[in-house]
């Protein structure tokens, strides 16, 4: 009995591993395809925007969306499964040799939290690497026109205060966390916060104590627009408090967090939401486990007089509400309103005591 529980037990986890990748395969695709004729969109009018570079872009944008949608990949390919194992009888068989519900979970259960652990510990950080070459290829595509132009209020704000006045940055795009800018903006006043002048530049380096524009076009209210191909800028500003402003928890990978936290607290910056990514990234593997629990809960049954409809509607209201959870927790902790762990585990814990409970009531009344 041994031996057939660990051979079925394989098999089970071997069908939900093929259907979890299989979703995640199929959801990749789609966003490749969405996201590709999207830039082909935004690329029209460039002549310098070749079809190779503008799929690649795409390509690597596309992992750190997916991550996202990695709870829906597991909900679907756990459905899918138990749904196709109870169409073949494969469940019914199985429960007449003895195996109960719990049983048929734990396989898929267990793979889960792999998946989770490889999520968090290397897809993550090739996910965010990847990000960052988008962003240097949408640099590459979108700010080499000489000049740059005004950008509006999108994209990444910076002040700074020294000895020479006050210098507000506006910067479209950002690269390795705002070390390299691109699209940028400068507005100048002296130290009695009187106007200066504007910059505009096509892209910004931090050095040590400056900032070094490339491409530059200066307008003052006295002089007629001034061209230069560079121009130094002296700052106090650290790498570590530019990326505070520029990066975003989502753009760092899972190994590089802890040190933003202990920079970011020693700098007197708000930690927030970086507590909270990395422990949504901690939290991960359960958050899969959790999603295996709620399509079991509504596909562990006998299909065979009908109620798909109602199973696969359950299962999808199910992890929309989920999701919803998720979002209210996130704000509130980047609100400070709630601690960082407990957002983070909350919709692990509600997701996962849902499926217990419903198994529960399902398999032993």
């Amino acid at each position: 009995m041994s031996m057939m529980t660990n051979t079925l037990g394989r098999y089970f986890a071997g069908r939900f591993l093929v259907s979890a990748l299989g979703a995640f395969a199929s959801i990749f695709v789609l966003l490749v395809l969405v996201d590709y004729i999207e830039m082909v969109r935004k690329t029209s009018g460039l002549e310098q925007a070749s079809a190779i570079t503008v799929a690649q872009t795409s390509l690597y944008r596309v992992p750190q969306l997916l991550e996202k949608l990695m709870p829906f990949c597991v909900l679907i390919g756990a459905m899918t499964c138990y749904l196709a194992l109870s169409r073949r009888l494969e469940l019914v068989v199985a429960r007449a040799a003895g195996v109960s519900a719990w049983q048929f979970i734990a396989p898929a259960l267990a793979s889960a939290i792999v998946l989770g652990v490889i999520a968090t510990t290397a897809y993550n950080p090739m996910s965010a690497n990847l990000r960052e070459l988008s962003k240097r290829m949408e640099a590459e595509l979108f700010g080499s026109a000489s000049g740059g132009g005004i950008q509006d209020a999108s994209g990444f704000w910076l002040n700074q205060i020294n000895n020479e006045g006050q210098t507000i940055i506006n910067a479209a795009r950002s690269e390795r966390q705002g070390v390299r800018l691109t699209g940028l903006t400068v507005f100048r006043f002296d130290t009695g916060l009187q106007f200066k002048e504007r910059i505009e530049a096509r892209e910004a380096t931090l050095e040590e104590g400056r900032w070094v524009f490339k491409s530059v076009r200066r307008f003052s209210l006295d002089k007629p627009p001034i061209d230069q191909e560079s121009l130094y800028i002296t700052t106090t500003l650290t790498p570590a408090q530019v990326r505070n402003s520029f990066s975003t928890p989502e753009t760092v990978s899972f190994w590089q967090l802890p040190g933003y936290i202990r920079s970011s607290e020693s700098s007197g910056f708000a930690t927030a939401g970086y507590r909270l990514q990395y422990h949504k990234l901690i939290a991960q593997p359960f958050l899969l486990a959790a999603m295996v629990m709620l399509a079991a809960s509504v596909s562990l049954r006998f299909f065979r007089m009908g109620g798909v409809q109602k199973m696969v509607l359950s299962g999808v209201g199910a992890g929309f509400l989920l999701y919803v959870l998720s979002k209210v927790t996130e704000d509130l902790s980047k609100a400070e309103l709630m601690h960082p762990i407990a957002a983070a585990w909350l919709p692990v814990c509600v997701g996962g005591l849902t499926g217990f409970l419903a198994l529960l009531y399902q398999e032993d009344g």
